[in-house]
């Protein structure tokens, strides 16, 4: 009895002479190393895909604060906001005593973000280039807010999702896509860009993916002479703008002549967060509608 008692007096003495959390250091889509002495309990996230990444990991109930724009899930739009994720309010920032805020890269001022690490804030940037980086980015997030499970199941559950469209799709004949963000200007995307890698996914082939720019602006010039056999298009919200119905204005453009003008909510393409998946869905399914339009045998069921 002795000799048990004094064994579980060395083990309690040794369990409480190590530290409750092992310090957290990670490596950022800029480069940084960000080091948390414990997982975040109060995070403020600077863009809405953030936001969603940080709730699809299991850190919702430690966001609080977020930009405008933050509407999913409808949890978000009770926090406070903070400004846009381009016109940041630091001040409101700092006053939520934040002990880590995760930042866009593409969308925040490097100016903003330099600001806030001079308070002594940890930024954590995020920039997901492509559908693995977003199953990446939850497992970072886990990391951080010590919600690891719950992250980790999410970005298994999105790798086997991608694996299931990649596997009916990826290999199928391309499809000459132009995707169309906006109006005017009128703007599209590179390869390097995450809707690109979605393209890639569904067999498609980015007729601007060669330009250097990750989200460059082109004339109507060129997207005649590239000549797509599928036009998908944005806008905002959940309404099919009314600017795609512009192209059937050439009748010799190809996407137009095989009425091939697609819409897909940009919530569900645009953000780089799990329901990307949903947005690559329905583009995997336009684009094999362009196949079948032009009398390609149809994708094989997956098993």
């Amino acid at each position: 009895m002795a000799r048990s008692f004094v064994f579980f007096t060395l083990c309690v003495a040794a369990a409480l002479s190590q530290p409750a959390h092992a310090a957290i250091d990670l490596t950022d889509d800029a480069g940084n190393t960000v080091r948390l002495e414990t997982p975040a309990k109060r995070i403020v996230s600077l863009a809405p895909h953030i936001t969603e990444l940080l709730f699809a990991a299991g850190a919702g109930p430690a966001v609080v604060g977020v930009v405008a724009y933050s509407d999913y899930p409808p949890e978000a739009t009770a926090l406070p906001q903070v400004g846009g994720y381009t016109k940041v309010d630091l001040e409101a920032v700092a006053a939520l005593r934040p002990d880590l805020v995760v930042a866009w890269r593409s969308g925040n001022r490097d100016t903003h973000l330099d600001r806030l690490r001079a308070l002594g804030i940890p930024v954590f940037i995020n920039e997901p280039r492509s559908l693995d980086d977003v199953a990446r980015s939850l497992e970072q997030i886990g990391q951080l807010a010590g919600t690891d499970g719950v992250a980790n199941e999410a970005a298994q559950t999105f790798r086997a999702r991608h694996a299931a469209l990649a596997t009916r799709y990826r290999e199928r004949p391309a499809v000459r896509t132009f995707y169309q963000i906006w109006d005017r200007p009128l703007m599209t995307v590179n390869d390097e860009h995450l809707i690109a890698d979605v393209i890639r996914l569904c067999g498609g082939r980015n007729v601007f993916g060669e330009l250097g720019t990750l989200a460059p602006t082109v004339g109507v010039e060129a997207v005649l002479a590239a000549n797509p056999e599928a036009i998908v298009a944005s806008g905002m919200g959940v309404a099919r703008p009314e600017w795609l119905d512009q192209w059937k204005r050439w009748p010799d453009l190809r996407a137009n002549a095989g009425g091939n003008l697609f819409f897909i909510p940009p919530d569900i393409l645009q953000r780089h967060t799990p329901r990307i998946l949903d947005g690559a869905t329905q583009l995997c399914e336009q684009l094999e509608t362009v196949r079948v339009r032009r009398g390609d045998a149809p994708a094989p069921a997956v098993q």
